[in-house]
């Protein structure tokens, strides 16, 4: 496993824009007004180590059903583009639940280790490096605390309107890296289920 910066970027932006701890400001600003205490270090651990399980054990998981990883790729990049509906259209797809404890549901869990932020790490295996996505998901998490310790400064800096424009513009980028994430699995799965397909189609005279 080789260490890539552009590598380590490019996932570090995929996961910024799927785990969305910034447009998760309103959230959380709820939450507080509410009487919940949130304790930003607590919520990191417990989110960095779902995360971390399902990035080293999730393979294996999937083998047990025996779904290989383009599949799971294939379906991750579905939940990928909802997700970006919902960032960029301003639409609720995905239902969340509530709990009186606030550090770990729904904060820990969904918000931050949901679904979304799930898929996506196995469906990232399909195109880089376990080192790589580790290292970005670390950075990842010490961006999540940071805005836990800052939530109501940044919401103050950035405005109601700063945080929406953020938060569509990411989930912009979230859709095209869905598409890429679904065409560059197809083939793979296309292969799996149909050996010597692909090797037919490539090999018609044009």
């Amino acid at each position: 496993m080789e260490l890539n910066v552009v590598d380590i970027f490019s996932v570090f932006m995929v996961l910024f824009a799927v785990i969305d701890i910034i447009g998760a400001i309103p959230i959380l600003l709820d939450l507080k007004a509410k009487g919940n205490k949130i304790e930003a270090g607590k919520i990191s651990l417990v989110s960095m180590g779902i995360l971390f399980l399902f990035l080293l054990l999730g393979e294996q998981l999937l083998n047990v059903f025996g779904v290989d990883i383009s599949s799971f790729a294939i379906a991750g990049s579905f939940v990928l583009f909802f997700l970006a509906m919902e960032m960029v259209l301003g639409i609720r797809i995905f239902k969340s639940e509530t709990s009186t404890s606030a550090t770990i549901v729904p904060i820990a869990f969904p918000l931050v280790a949901g679904a979304g932020s799930i898929t996506t790490l196995l469906a990232l295996r399909s195109e880089y490096s376990t080192l790589n996505i580790a290292i970005a998901l670390a950075l990842n998490i010490i961006v999540v605390y940071i805005v836990l310790k800052l939530t109501e400064r940044i919401e103050r800096m950035l405005g109601i309107t700063g945080v929406m424009i953020l938060r569509k513009t990411f989930g912009i980028i979230l859709l095209a890296i869905a598409i890429k994430l679904f065409m560059s699995n197809l083939v793979n799965s296309v292969e799996n289920f149909f050996p010597g397909l692909m090797h037919k189609i490539n090999s018609m005279p044009q």
